[in-house]
C-alpha cells in the first residue's frame, strides 16, 4: 500500500495519526533525495569514466595513426598496401566514435546531472525549508498553549482575553503553516515521478543515440571490413608460398652453402684472420677482417671486423694483389694458412688464416693461388632434375593431365593445393615423359591415378623445365606492372610481354592459363579462387634465374602476374598487342622522376627512345586536355616522359615501323637499336596505342608527318615543318657548357631539333643551348 493522502482538514485536528501520515511522506522525500544524491554521484563517475575511455580510445587511435609497416623488396602489393593503410582506417573509425562518445558525455551532463541536481536543490530543498517552519511552528504552538492553559483563572479578564487573542493568532498561523506544508508534501510527492523520469528518459535517449551512430559507423565499415579481409586472406596465403620456397631456400643453402652463393661484384668475399706482426718481444697476432677480392682488377680490400662488438675497428685496406701462395704446415704453426704479396709491397707477404681446409681452397681458387687446388664448380652447369622439355611429348603430358582434371575433378576441393603422394607423382612422370609408355597411360578413366596425383605430376613437370614457362628473360619485366599502376595498365603490360614470349612457351601457357580459368570458375565447389591458384602457379610459371631471399619476397608479384593472366586470358591470347615495341635500352642515371637523357659522348652516339614510360603511370599535363594523367611514385626505376597533344616533328632516320622503331607521344617517332645485351635493358617498357604495325596503316594514322620518298638503301625521314615553343616538365641541371640548366615550367623559344640524336636547340632567357627533348612538352 502506498501513502495515505494527507487531508487539509486533519491539519485542524492535528491527530497523532495525521502527524504519522506526515513522517511517512518525509521519510520518503528523504529516501528520494538520498537516490538522487547517490544517482548524481554515479552519474559524475560515469561521465569521468566515459572520458577515460575517451581518452584512452583516442590514443589507441593514434597508436594505430603513428604506425606503418615496413615491408620486404622494392614494392607491396595490392593487398599489403590496403593492410598498410587499415590502421588509419582503424584510426578513423574510432576517432568518429569517439567523437560520438564526447557528444554522450556533454548530454549526459545537460540532460540528467543538471535536472537532477536542480530537482533536488529547487523542490526538495524547498521541502525541507517547509518542514523547519512547520516544525519550528509547531513547537512554538504547543508551548503557547500550555502556557496559556497555565494562567492562572484570577487574572483579570483584560490580561485573559489579550493572552486568548493571541493564542488564537498563533493557532492560525500554525494551521496555515500546515496547510501549506501538507499542500508541499503532496505536490512534490506527484512532482518528483516525472521531474526524476524525464531526465532518465534523455539520458537513455542520448545513449542509445550514441549506440545508434556505432551502429551507422558499423553498416559503413563493414564493406570495407569485407574487402580487407579478403586482402588479409591473399595476404595470408601468399605468405604461405612465400614461407615455403624461403625455408625450401634455406634448406638448400644449409646442405651446400658455396653452391648458393649469390653473385656479385666480388669473386670471393668472407672472413680471414690476417697476422700482424709486432717487436720482437710481443711477437705477432691475428686479426679478424672481413676480405673482398675482385678478380678482373685484382683488388683485394679488408676492414678490420671485431666479432664481440660485432663492428668495424677502423677503416677499408685496399691493395692490388700481385701473387697467392699457399703456407705449408712446416713452415707456420697455425693450419689453413696463405700468403699474399702485394704489388706496391714487393717482398712484405701478409699471412692470412682461412677458417677451414675446404676455406682455405675457395681462396685460393679465386686469388690464383700456387698449389691451388680446383674446385668442383659444376653450380653453374647444374641442371634441375628431369629432362623435361617444351617438345611433342611435354604437350600432350599437358593436354592429357588437362583433360583428366576437367573429367574427373574439375569440383574437387583443393584442386592443385591437395598433393599427391611423392612416389606415385614420379612414377606416373616418368611413365607420361617416355615416348614409349606415354600414349599409353590413360589418366581420364583409370582409377588407378588420383587426381591430386595427376594434379601434381602436371606441375612438377613445369618446374622439372631447364628454363621456367614465363623464361629468365621477361621476369623481371613481368614483375615490374605487378608492382605499381592501375589495374588496365597491368593488364596492357602483361598482354604484350606475353606475346614477346617464345611461341612454343606462349602457346604451352595458353593452354595452361586457359584451363586455370576454368578451374576458377567452379570456385565455389573446389575453393580455388584466381587468387588461390596466383598462389600454386606463381612460382611454378615464373621464377627467376638466382635463388635469394630477394627474389623470393617477390614471389608474390609472380602470383598477381599470374591472376592477370587467368582474369584476362581471352583478351591477352586471343587479340593482339596495340602495337609492337622494341626493347627499352640500360639508363644513366637522372633526376628523381625525371627521364633518362641522351648520351653525348664523341664518336658513339647511341640511338635512344626519346621517352621511356613506367608501364604504370601517365603523364598529367594540366595545360592539355587530352594528355594522360601523371602519377610518377618516388623512387620509381624509370621515369615519364613528356606528352604532348600535338604531333613532335623528328629528324631522326626511321625505317618501317617495325620492332626496331618506337612511336612516341601523339606521333613522335625515333630509332631504337635492338642488338644490345639483354643484361643493358631496364625492366619497363612503354606502352602506347598504336593503330597497326603496318607501315601503310600507320602512315595514315600520322597524317601531320611528312614522309619524304627514301632513296634506295636508306630510312624514311621525319622532317620538322616549324620552330616551336616547349614548356620544361622536368628539372634539369647543365652537365655541359653547350646544355642549359632550367626549372620546371621554364618556356624555351624557337625550340628546333638539335643534330644530336634526342637532343633539342632552344633559346631560354636569350641564351640558346641544347635540352633533352624528353624533359619538355611542347605546346
Amino acid at each position: 500500500m502506498g501513502l495515505q493522502p494527507l487531508e487539509f482538514s486533519d491539519c485542524y485536528l492535528d491527530s497523532p495519526w495525521f502527524r504519522e501520515r506526515v513522517r511517512a511522506h518525509e521519510a520518503e522525500l528523504e529516501k528520494t533525495n538520498k537516490f538522487i544524491k547517490e544517482l548524481l554521484k554515479d552519474g559524475k563517475n560515469l561521465i569521468a569514466a566515459t572520458k577515460n575511455l575517451s581518452a584512452a580510445q583516442r590514443k589507441f587511435a593514434h597508436s594505430l595513426r603513428d604506425f606503418k609497416f615496413e615491408f620486404i623488396g622494392d614494392a607491396e602489393t595490392d593487398d599489403e598496401r590496403y593492410i598498410d593503410a587499415s590502421l588509419h582506417e582503424f584510426s578513423n573509425f574510432l576517432k568518429n566514435l569517439e567523437e560520438q562518445r564526447e557528444i554522450l558525455a556533454i548530454s549526459v551532463t545537460e540532460t540528467l546531472i543538471k535536472p537532477l541536481e536542480r530537482f533536488r536543490k529547487e523542490q526538495l530543498g524547498a521541502v525541507k525549508e517547509e518542514k523547519k517552519k512547520f516544525d519550528k511552528e509547531t513547537e512554538k504552538n504547543y508551548s503557547l498553549l500550555e502556557k496559556h492553559l497555565n494562567l492562572s483563572a484570577k487574572k483579570k479578564e483584560l490580561q485573559l482575553q489579550e493572552a486568548d487573542n493571541q493564542v488564537e493568532q498563533n493557532r492560525k498561523h500554525f494551521y496555515e503553516l500546515s496547510l501549506e506544508y501538507v499542500c508541499k508534501l503532496q505536490e512534490i510527492q506527484e512532482r518528483k515521478k516525472f521531474e526524476c523520469v524525464e531526465p532518465m528518459l534523455s539520458f537513455f535517449q542520448g545513449l542509445f543515440t550514441f549506440y545508434h551512430q556505432g551502429y551507422e559507423l558499423a553498416k559503413d565499415f563493414n564493406h570495407y571490413k569485407t574487402a580487407l579481409q579478403i586482402n588479409i586472406q591473399n595476404t595470408r596465403n601468399r605468405f604461405e608460398g612465400t614461407r615455403s620456397e624461403v625455408e625450401e631456400l634455406m634448406n638448400k643453402i644449409r646442405r651446400n652453402p658455396q653452391e648458393h652463393k649469390r653473385a656479385n661484384h666480388f669473386t670471393m668475399e668472407g672472413y680471414l684472420y690476417v697476422q700482424e706482426k709486432r717487436p720482437a718481444p710481443f711477437g705477432s697476432s691475428w686479426v679478424k677482417h672481413y676480405c673482398m677480392y675482385r678478380k678482373e682488377t685484382k683488388k683485394f680490400s679488408m676492414i678490420p671486423f671485431e666479432h664481440r662488438s660485432g663492428g668495424k675497428l677502423g677503416d677499408a685496406e685496399l691493395f692490388v694483389l700481385a701473387y697467392c701462395t699457399k703456407r705449408n704446415a712446416d713452415t707456420i704453426d697455425r693450419r689453413f694458412c696463405f700468403d699474399l704479396e702485394a704489388s706496391d709491397r714487393p717482398g712484405v707477404p701478409v699471412t692470412m688464416q682461412a677458417f677451414s681446409e675446404e676455406d682455405r681452397k675457395l681462396w685460393m681458387e679465386a686469388l690464383d693461388g700456387k698449389e691451388a687446388l680446383l674446385i668442383n664448380l659444376n653450380k653453374a652447369n647444374a641442371k634441375r632434375e628431369g629432362s623435361a622439355q617444351l617438345d611433342k611429348i611435354g604437350f600432350t603430358i599437358i593436354k592429357k593431365c588437362i583433360s583428366a582434371v576437367e573429367t574427373r575433378g574439375i569440383n574437387d576441393q583443393g584442386l592443385y593445393r591437395v598433393v599427391g603422394v611423392s612416389s606415385k607423382v614420379q612414377r606416373l612422370l616418368s611413365l607420361l615423359m617416355d615416348s614409349k609408355t606415354c600414349n599409353e597411360v590413360d589418366l581420364e578413366n583409370s582409377v588407378d591415378w588420383e587426381v591430386k596425383t595427376i594434379t601434381s605430376a602436371m606441375k612438377q613437370y613445369l618446374r622439372s623445365l631447364p628454363e621456367p614457362l614465363m623464361t629468365y628473360e621477361l621476369h623481371g619485366e613481368f614483375i615490374v606492372p605487378a608492382k605499381s599502376g592501375s589495374p588496365e595498365s597491368r593488364v596492357n603490360a602483361v598482354h604484350f610481354l606475353v606475346h614477346k614470349l617464345p611461341e612454343k612457351n606462349k602457346e604451352m601457357l595458353e593452354i595452361l592459363v586457359k584451363h586455370l580459368a576454368n578451374v576458377s570458375k567452379h570456385a565455389k565447389k573446389n575453393l580455388m579462387t584466381v587468387a588461390n591458384l596466383g598462389v600454386v602457379f606463381g612460382p611454378t610459371l615464373m621464377r627467376p634465374q638466382e635463388e635469394t631471399v630477394a627474389a623470393i619476397m617477390d614471389l608474390k608479384f609472380q602470383n598477381i602476374v599470374v591472376e592477370i593472366l587467368i582474369e584476362n586470358h581471352e583478351k591477352i591470347f586471343k587479340t593482339l598487342p596495340d602495337a609492337t615495341f622494341p626493347e627499352p635500352i640500360s639508363m644513366s642515371v637522372s633526376p628523381p622522376n625525371a627521364p633518362p637523357r641522351q648520351s653525348r659522348r664523341q664518336g658513339q652516339r647511341i640511338k635512344r627512345p626519346l621517352a621511356v614510360y613506367n608501364l604504370c603511370l601517365e603523364l598529367d599535363d594540366a595545360d592539355s586536355h587530352s594528355s594522360p594523367r601523371e602519377d610518377t611514385p618516388t623512387g620509381s626505376m624509370d621515369s615519364l616522359s613528356s606528352q604532348s597533344p600535338t604531333p613532335v616533328f623528328s629528324s631522326s632516320p626511321l625505317g618501317l615501323l617495325d620492332e626496331n622503331h618506337l612511336i612516341m607521344d601523339s606521333g613522335d617517332l625515333a630509332g631504337w637499336t635492338t642488338n644490345l645485351p639483354a643484361q643493358s635493358r631496364p625492366s619497363m617498357v612503354s606502352w602506347m596505342n598504336i593503330p597497326s604495325a603496318n607501315p601503310a596503316a600507320t602512315d595514315a594514322a600520322l597524317p601531320n608527318f611528312i614522309f619524304p620518298s627514301p632513296a634506295p638503301g636508306t630510312d624514311r625521314a621525319v622532317e620538322s615543318v616549324a620552330h616551336r615553343k616547349a614548356r620544361a616538365v622536368y628539372p634539369c641541371e647543365a652537365e655541359h657548357s653547350s646544355e642549359l640548366s632550367f626549372q620546371i615550367g621554364a618556356i624555351f623559344e624557337d625550340v628546333q631539333f638539335s643534330r644530336e640524336p634526342g637532343w633539342l636547340e632552344g633559346t631560354l632567357d636569350g641564351k640558346r643551348g641544347l635540352i633533352p627533348q624528353n624533359y619538355v612538352q611542347f605546346l
